[in-house]
């Protein structure tokens, strides 16, 4: 019950690491928001976690949608704690040139611009506060970039550099800003990763992970708990490799 009384929101949550975040989140005594695109399948997660989750539908790169979830989880929770940055899409594989504007900005909307907004909405109750966390879902893909997938990387570069920027600038105001680095997963992003989702292609993925497999959602949820909780008290600014050796 590392969690136990604590409040939380994870964007993107209703679906693969997200919900497996907020799962470990529940198990450890949190109560959850789960903010996501997609209300039906939000509110399905919530309903499948118990109740301790609630559901809240949000387009993460819109302003006035996470003024309104800050708004909501405010008046819910009294208090947010914690704020879980997943939410995230990619583009297909593709030669850098041939990725079409319109996915681009998706990308950069979805990945970046949701990170400002919720710290535009949330922060300032934080350090009203003098406390809160932070945690920023990144990639080894901001660290190890794979070809075909350059505007993806770049977003992902953009957090890890956005989380060591917030984390020193927020220390002084008792708020601790990290990152995790997942390597690719059985999520509902991995075909998008792959471009097809054959045995050839998996086989080829996991053979540049040294551990031998893709990671999980409880990976995540089990990294995400320890730099959310208060044994993790004297850590900020760091961004978690959580990938079987994938970024050695």
């Amino acid at each position: 019950m590392r969690l136990e009384g604590k409040t939380a929101i994870v964007t993107g949550g209703a679906s693969g690491f997200g919900l497996g975040i907020a799962q470990k989140f529940i198990d450890e005594g949190a109560h959850v928001m789960i903010a996501d695109i997609n209300g039906n399948a939000a509110q399905a997660a919530a309903n499948q976690l118990g109740n301790r989750a609630m559901a809240f539908a949000a387009n993460m790169a819109v302003n006035k949608d996470v003024a309104q979830l800050a708004t909501t989880a405010l008046d819910v929770f009294d208090h947010i704690d914690i704020l879980v940055n997943n939410a995230g899409i990619t583009h297909l594989p593709s030669t850098m040139e041939d990725v079409s504007e319109e996915d681009f900005d998706n990308v950069l909307a979805v990945n970046t611009k949701s990170v400002f907004l919720t710290a535009k909405h949330i922060v300032p109750h934080m350090k009203s506060r003098k406390a809160g966390v932070i945690l920023n879902v990144a990639s080894t893909a901001g660290i190890s970039p794979r070809p075909r997938l350059s505007w993806y990387n770049c977003s992902k570069g953009w957090m890890i550099t956005a989380t060591k920027s917030m984390a020193i600038e927020l220390a002084p105001e008792g708020v601790r800003v990290n990152a995790i680095n997942p390597v690719a997963g059985e999520t509902p992003l991995l075909k998008s990763f792959m471009g097809e989702d054959t045995p050839e292609i998996r086989a080829k993925f996991i053979s540049t992970i040294p551990i031998g497999r893709f990671s999980t959602p409880e990976d995540m949820g089990a990294a995400a708990c320890f730099l959310c909780s208060d044994e993790a008290s004297m850590i900020t600014g760091v961004c978690m490799e959580v990938d079987g050796g994938r970024c050695i």
